[in-house]
């Protein structure tokens, strides 16, 4: 196993790099999360994560070992696959899934491109336990957030928005700014509206 690599960049570009480490050139998918911390400089480190199928070894690297850790996670689930796991890391930090798992946010999830209903509640309900031993998430902050949440969505209601077009809106928001009040909330969505 591969558990790092630390050379010259040769290339970046969004969706991998290229890193030469004694002469050999590894080619590196990555994450948007990591691409935007890999530094333009020379030198780089990249924690790996190797994944070895019968059609190919690829290699998947990421600048913080947290990151590495979450993605680990996250295909240990069914369905979700190395791609998907790395199109939900592009979409959000590594902090959001942890927190969007441990608070049972579906629809954060689900806004991710590409990840359905059915998947959002798999990684859930698969990883929910896990994420909170591990990161020591306590969960009771839950319950403000959702009144939080349905007070703003109401009232967005109440202004002739449906619920559909505000509710991955308010999530990200709340996603964002988690500690944001009603009115708060509000006029963050109606910014976007």
């Amino acid at each position: 196993m591969i558990n790092h690599l630390n050379g010259r960049l040769v290339e970046k570009t969004p969706t991998d790099v290229i890193i030469e480490c004694g002469g050999v050139g590894y080619f590196v998918n990555v994450s948007l999360h990591t691409f935007s911390k890999i530094p333009d400089s020379e030198n780089v480190k990249l924690y790996t994560h190797l994944q070895i199928r019968e059609d190919a070894h690829t290699l998947y690297g990421f600048a913080e070992k947290s990151e590495r850790e979450i993605f680990r996670l996250l295909i240990s689930v069914s369905g979700v696959g190395a791609s998907t796991a790395r199109t939900m890391l592009s979409s959000m930090t590594p902090a959001q899934i942890r927190d969007a798992i441990a608070l049972n946010n579906v629809s954060a999830i689900q806004s991710i491109k590409g990840i359905g209903a059915k998947t959002a509640q798999r990684v859930i309900l698969d990883l929910k336990d896990k994420v909170i031993k591990i990161y020591g998430i306590d969960e009771v902050s839950q319950p403000q957030d959702n009144t939080s949440k349905d007070e703003a969505l109401s009232a967005l209601e109440v202004l002739g928005f449906t619920r559909k077009q505000t509710e991955k809106l308010v999530d990200k928001i709340l996603m964002s700014t988690p500690d944001l009040s009603v009115e708060g909330i509000i006029k963050e969505a109606l910014k976007n509206l």
